[in-house]
């Protein structure tokens, strides 16, 4: 099972928090308002400042708030900066240098790579924004081509 740790849904969903509302915001605030511990929305905040998801301001008026805007903001980049690359499978992980075993007789790993690729696609067409305000969001085509997912878009909205 494909499944994201606890500590990345806490980022998506600080995230989502920061791209529905307006300025900065501090970490205890966000914490109450999302119902994360405090300690661990501040852990998390901070990663996503140093993967420059967020950005974090002192002062009286200071808190924590999204870099760019959330349309901007694709949820494979709140995921990156907590998990690290997404990859699928070892094999699909084009930042390790990791071989598998059975790398020259497997028959699938061309195909693991392709189907990581369409993960990261999709991951990155949803945006904040539409984390945000889901309602407003279209639905995410998985193409085998760009060409098949223009075709699929110039065909409407599927019912």
């Amino acid at each position: 099972m494909l499944r994201i740790s606890k500590m990345t849904d806490y980022a998506v969903v600080l995230a989502t928090h920061l791209a529905a509302a307006e300025g900065p915001h501090a970490a205890r605030d966000l914490a109450v308002q999302t119902q994360i511990p405090e300690p661990t929305a501040s852990k998390v905040l901070k990663k996503l400042a140093r993967a420059g998801v967020v950005v974090s301001q002192r002062g009286a008026k200071g808190g924590y708030a999204l870099a760019r805007s959330p349309e901007q903001i694709g949820v494979n980049e709140v995921i990156e900066a907590i998990e690290g690359p997404i990859a699928v499978t070892e094999c699909s992980d084009e930042t390790t240098d990791s071989l598998c075993e059975y790398e020259t007789n497997c028959g699938v790993r061309a195909n693991w790579q392709r189907i990581n690729v369409a993960v990261q696609r999709a991951l990155s067409e949803i945006t904040l924004a539409d984390m945000a305000f889901p309602g407003t969001a279209e639905l995410v085509l998985i193409a085998r081509s760009s060409q098949e997912a223009e075709r699929l878009r110039a065909a409407g909205p599927m019912e």
